[in-house]
This record gives structure tokens, C-alpha cells and sequence, in this order.
């Protein structure tokens, strides 16, 4: 599953004409996926930084291209540019993140995944977190041009839900199933608002081991 037919359809729809048209000083910042291994129901997203709006423009590919403008979470950042042709398919990831699990014991089958393919540092990085068949939550630092794993660790499913705001709306769109769409939609900017958290704390906890 490659990342480059999704652009195309992207580039090609009347909703991103439109947006290249009032929006020309837009870049793109981010690739969000959803890869769920057991039913098939995928979601993929491409994003884009406004910098006049201090927005972020989300366009979801599935079926007809739709963009949803959301609020950063940190307006005073500016997001790093993204080259979206990654060396890192889609389909590749699940084996990379299995082969690194393998090396540290974990049993557990990967279930769904939350990949958000970006620029950290000038380093093209996916940052995954995926559901295990044991209820638990893997989170995984992938660097996209060596494919190596730099970070991976367990966490509890439950533990990462409390983070999430509506964690009662989560417990019922786990099931990602394709009928509810649209508030899957909006449950997966929550999702990705708590990566971006997470980069940031990444990126603070790197910066003061510098120092």
C-alpha cells in the first residue's frame, strides 16, 4: 500500500484546487493513517500548515476528498515541511514494528495502527501507536529514510484512553468500523492531538539531554 495514489487523488480533486486557490502559502506538514489489520477499514489523511490562519488544513481520502480546518495546538510553532514520498510503504510498517518486537519479546499481534508519518528535526519520521491483541498500546518511533526503529515501549490501553479527551466516545470507535465515519473523523484529531503532545514532550526531553 503506497502513500503516492492517495496523493494523486488529492491533487487531482476539486476540494485541494479550491484550497491551493485561496490558500497559496499552505505547505504540506503530515500523512495520518489509520491501518486496521483486522477489518480493513482504513483511513488515510493528508495534512497541510496555513500559515496566514495558523491552521492546519486535514483532508480525508477516503471516498470523496473532504478537508476539515483545524486549530493548532501550539499557534507559535510552525510545523516542519514534509516530502511526502517516503521509503517506508504503508504496508511495510506492520513487519518493520514486528521484527523490532520480536527482538524485545513481545508476543502480542498488532491489531490496529495510528501511523502520522512527519518532519521532526529534519528527519522524516513515523510516529505509530498501534493496539496489540492484549489490550495493550505499542508506540513506536520509526526513522523513514534508514527504516530503523528508534523508539518503542508498551503501554496500557486503558492508561492511554484517560489521556484522550471523550474517552468514553473512544471505547465505542475502536471498533473503527466504516458506517460511522465521520465520527471517526473527529475522534482521530483528538488522537492526533495527543501525538502531538507527545512530540513535544519528545523533543523537550531531547533538547534538555543536549544541554
Amino acid at each position: 500500500m503506497k502513500i503516492q495514489p492517495y496523493v494523486q487523488k488529492l491533487e487531482n480533486s476539486v476540494a485541494y484546487k479550491k484550497f491551493r486557490k485561496d490558500y497559496s502559502d499552505a505547505f504540506l506538514i503530515a500523512g495520518f493513517f489509520v491501518l486496521d489489520y483486522e477489518s480493513g477499514a482504513n483511513i488515510h489523511q493528508i495534512d497541510y500548515y496555513i500559515p496566514s490562519k495558523k491552521k492546519v488544513a486535514a483532508f480525508n481520502l477516503d471516498g470523496e476528498v473532504v478537508v476539515n480546518l483545524l486549530d493548532m495546538m501550539n499557534k507559535e510553532k510552525v510545523p516542519e515541511k514534509l516530502d511526502i514520498k517516503t521509503k517506508i510503504d504503508l504496508d511495510a510498517l506492520k513487519g518493520i514494528l514486528e521484527d523490532e518486537m520480536k527482538n524485545r519479546n513481545i508476543t502480542e499481534n498488532i491489531k490496529k495502527c495510528v501511523a502520522v508519518i512527519q518532519t521532526v528535526q529534519e528527519k522524516k519520521l513515523w510516529v505509530l501507536s498501534c493496539v496489540l491483541s492484549g489490550m495493550e498500546i505499542l508506540k513506536a518511533h520509526i526513522e523513514d529514510e534508514s527504516r530503523t526503529v528508534l523508539k518503542m515501549e508498551k503501554a496500557s490501553v486503558m492508561d492511554y484512553i484517560k489521556k484522550i479527551p471523550g474517552k468514553t466516545q473512544q471505547n465505542n470507535q475502536i471498533k473503527m468500523s466504516k458506517e460511522d465515519i465521520a465520527k471517526q473523523i473527529e475522534q482521530l484529531d483528538k488522537l492526533k492531538e495527543q501525538l502531538q503532545k507527545e512530540e513535544a514532550n519528545l523533543e523537550k526531553a531531547d533538547n534538555q539531554s543536549k544541554k
